[in-house]
């Protein structure tokens, strides 16, 4: 299966509704968002943009839970508290978003990986693209969708067969 991994929208619209195009025109099958949609109205831009499925966890900037907890349990999508497991194709996905400065998460994620439990541990808060093997594990950060820190606007491909990841610009 393709999953898009999508991390740190930041309510930036624009991004949610190219980021959508780009899911759709490849065929992804789930969208997995690694934290900082922020606001309810991001899950329905996704909802609106034609994603059927979404599976997000929390980011420190989703300071409006319940109304996020709800509106996601309308639109039929799943938000979480991390680290979340997400189990597809026999694969086990682990979804963190992150806290902290960069190296913090990027050294979290990591440690995820060298438990070899997971295929992948998938992440975002540092808004930096992370595409690499530890072990046998993929570890993934898809950058940030809103392009507020970096100016880079990035989601990622994650193909469940291969366990491989393509990073595509917005």
């Amino acid at each position: 299966m393709l999953v898009g991994v999508i991390s740190d929208t930041h309510d930036n619209l624009d991004a949610v509704k190219r980021a959508a195009e780009i899911f759709l025109e490849k065929g992804v099958g789930l969208v997995l968002h690694l934290g900082d949609i922020v606001a309810p109205f991001t899950l329905r831009a996704f909802h609106e943009a034609g994603i059927g499925r979404l599976i997000a966890v929390y980011g420190n900037n989703c300071g409006e839970r319940i109304g996020l907890r709800e509106t996601a349990a309308r639109l039929g999508y799943e938000i979480h508290e991390w680290p979340h497991l997400v189990e597809l194709d026999g694969k086990k996905l682990l979804m963190i978003h992150g806290t902290g400065p960069s190296e913090k998460t990027k050294n979290m994620a990591e440690a995820f990986a060298r438990s070899g439990f997971y295929d992948a541990v998938l992440y975002g808060h540092t808004h930096e693209v992370d595409n690499r093997v530890v072990g046998d594990v993929l570890v993934l950060n898809p950058g940030e969708a809103c392009g507020c820190l970096t100016g880079k606007k990035t989601v990622a491909i994650l193909d469940t067969e291969s366990m491989r990841a393509e990073i595509i610009g917005l």
